[in-house]
């Protein structure tokens, strides 16, 4: 093995049985040498220190990870503490080699990824067969065809544990054979499906199932898995995996790779010892043996990954990017596997009590929100309502846990975001009971500005509106609602009943300043006319369709743009304030392809020459200022001559960066009309 070319002063937090196995192959990876050892109990540390690492200080992790001779942190705790101790040491500097699995669940995961992204620092996720020699085989195999095209990867990793006791059954510690050992076949599965079909692996179906203990934990667990057949798909394109993993049922650890033209197979993948190998079996042709014994280059998997995080390190002094993380187990395959396991257990009925949509669940450092500074947001006032709003709205409809809300609104709160766009419709109250969670959880109920809606077709009469008023109210844990918006209209309603319904809630101190999503401009006038002659309030705000793709269509019945020049002038003579979804034309400055027509919705309502050319020129300022096509689409909208706060539904914090990427750019009125096609 070719060692880096500087090596790293590790510490180690956790000293448990796999750190000793990491301890003992490090000194043949090249990477450097371990010099402290925390823990939260100081005889481990001094023992652990004493046995592999004689002379090495020993504290608790606080005060290891203040250290300022330690460079690399090894975190081997168990699987509850990896993410806050994995964020402490990237805020710290350190750059990080945590063990599998990087976070409990897909939401926190993405929290520790953001943390790497943002830290500048490196860090890899412990899937240490990943690095190993063997493992570069197989894949090498597969990509060149080997045994023809790839159809079935089945691949198993479990055990059974001396005694149902201990860590591996206690809920409260993340137990169970899904996140023990269960990351192991699937990720072994999304390699061989990416190396297959030349991509990444996308998971499109999951269907699974298992034992579950009496402590709550899986005990034994398998899964049918199939990966995306590309743009084509059919018989020519996807590829199926089955999984098992257990801690109550030990079934010989083996992964065998099926295609249209032979097998491969691997007796030891995981642990990868002295007889490690792989068999190729072609039909009518002789066996053909790969091994990977003492002797091979990167054969002690363990020295293999710490050499992979000090290559990465080498990189990021180069000045290389190094976000992506290592090519062999990036951290977008951290990331997309913690979504499979999620959806595993959930296939199970695995869910630990501090998941739980009322939980108490604190941020994934375990510290307060802390505003980036400088404060990247922008904000805007709308008369009557008494706090700033955010230019830049979270919309809550996207979020499948509060793990997942947690770590996405977090992510939108030290990013200066103060205001989330919310509605009783959204999984019938689910989303909103989420988001009033999180605002209790974190006390911020005072603090942050929460666009209701209610009203929503079939129930959009005064009448409905109030009954899912009062239950929004319920979901969310608040009073009042600031900002209130009627979700639809209903033309069969003369619109004084509904300026009337609304003005009560307000006097009543239900609502504050309030308005309408998806009326027409017209409508909107009428409705405003009527409170004005009869001593009303009328409507202050509109949440209509707005963006630099002009709408041919809507997605859903119901809906109304504004993105027309008519509509555009009415917005920029009255100066109503709009709150316009889509705001990014649902992906089409990100992914829309003329030859792309699988989104049926994309090309209905957006796929036309003029929004072509839009996107082009997008494109074309975006690479200028070094930003994504999507930022130069959000600033688009934030540049108009009237006031707007758009309205993203990120799915991820990925996506919530490029989204509020758009904030830094500023466009001028001639950039405006030239995105806009009006400098002809």
């Amino acid at each position: 093995m070719t060692p880096p070319a500087a090596p790293l002063r590790w510490a180690v937090l956790g000293p448990g049985s796999i750190a000793r196995r990491f301890a003992s192959q490090l000194p043949s990876s090249g990477a450097g040498g371990i010099v402290a050892v925390g823990s939260s109990a100081a005889e481990r540390a001094r023992a652990f220190a004493d046995e592999v690492a004689p002379g090495a200080r020993t504290g608790t992790h606080a005060e290891v990870l203040a250290d300022p001779d330690v460079e690399a942190v090894y975190v081997a705790t168990v699987h509850t503490t990896h993410a806050r101790l994995a964020i402490a040491a990237l805020r710290a500097g350190k750059h990080v080699l945590c063990e599998k699995p990087l976070a409990p669940n897909h939401g926190t995961a993405m929290a520790v990824v953001d943390a790497a992204r943002t830290s500048g620092s490196v860090l890899l996720e412990a899937y240490m067969y990943a690095f190993h020699p063997q493992q570069r085989a197989l894949l090498d195999l597969v990509r060149s065809g080997a045994v023809g095209r790839v159809l079935h990867v089945d691949a198993s990793f479990s055990f059974a544990a001396a005694s149902p006791t201990g860590r591996l059954f206690d809920a409260d510690l993340a137990g169970g054979g899904v996140l023990d050992v269960g990351g192991y076949p699937v990720t072994m599965a999304r390699a061989v499906a990416g190396a297959a079909l030349g991509r990444p692996a996308v998971l499109t179906s999951l269907r699974g199932g298992g034992t579950v203990g009496t402590t709550g934990v899986d005990e034994w667990a398998v899964a049918a898995l199939e990966f995306d057949g590309g743009v084509d798909g059919g018989a020519d394109g996807g590829v199926t995996a089955t999984v098992r993993t257990g801690v109550r049922l030990a079934e010989p650890p083996a992964v065998a790779v099926h295609g249209t033209a032979g097998s491969i197979h691997l007796a030891d993948p995981w642990a990868i010892g002295a007889g490690t190998g792989i068999v190729v079996r072609r039909a009518g042709e002789p066996e053909q043996v790969l091994t990977f014994g003492p002797g091979t280059e990167g054969h002690l998997p363990y020295a293999a990954e710490a050499a992979a995080l000090a290559r990465l390190v080498e990189a990021a002094r180069r000045g290389e990017d190094v976000s992506a993380g290592a090519a062999e187990h990036s951290l977008d395959d951290s990331l997309a596997t913690s979504a499979v396991l999620d959806r595993w257990r959930a296939a199970v009925g695995v869910r630990y009590p501090f998941e739980r949509d009322t939980a108490a669940i604190p941020t994934a450092s375990g510290l307060p929100l802390r505003v980036a500074s400088p404060n990247p947001m922008r904000y805007g006032v709308v008369p009557g309502l008494g706090k700033p709003l955010s230019r830049i709205v979270m919309g809550v409809d996207n979020q499948p846990d509060l793990a997942h809300a947690s770590a996405l609104f977090d992510a939108f709160w030290e990013a200066g975001g103060t205001t989330f766009d919310t509605s009783w419709w959204y999984g019938r109250g689910r989303f909103e009971k989420l988001l009033g969670q999180w605002l209790t959880n974190r006390g911020l109920h005072s603090e942050a500005v929460v666009v209701a809606k209610g009203g929503h077709t079939p129930e959009c009469t005064p009448q409905g509106m109030t009954w899912q008023l009062l239950e929004s109210l319920e979901n969310q844990q608040r009073e009042r609602a600031e900002l209130y918006l009627l979700h639809r209209d209903n033309p069969d309603v003369p619109v004084g009943e509904f300026v009337d319904v609304l003005n009560e809630h307000a006097d009543a101190g239900r609502i504050g300043v309030f308005g309408v999503s998806n009326w027409t401009t017209e409508r909107f006038d009428e409705a405003n006319a009527w409170a004005a002659a009869n001593g009303k309030r009328g409507f202050s705000v509109l949440s209509n369709h707005f963006g630099l793709a002009e709408a041919l269509d809507v997605p859903w019945a119901g809906c109304r743009h504004v993105t027309d020049a008519a509509s555009k002038r009415w917005l920029t003579e009255r100066q109503v304030p709009l709150l316009p979804w889509s705001s990014q034309a649902r992906g089409f400055f990100a992914r829309a392809d003329p030859a792309d027509r699988r989104d049926a919705d994309l090309v209905r309502c957006y796929y036309s020459d003029a929004n072509f050319e839009r996107k082009r020129r997008a494109e074309e300022l975006a690479a200028q200022l070094g930003v994504p096509a999507t930022a130069v689409a959000l600033a688009f909208v934030l540049a108009q001559p009237f006031p707007t706060f758009p309205v993203v539904g990120p799915r991820s914090v990925d996506e919530l960066r490029a989204s509020t990427a758009g904030l830094g750019v500023q466009l001028d009125e001639a950039q405006v009309a030239r995105l806009d096609l009006r400098d002809d």
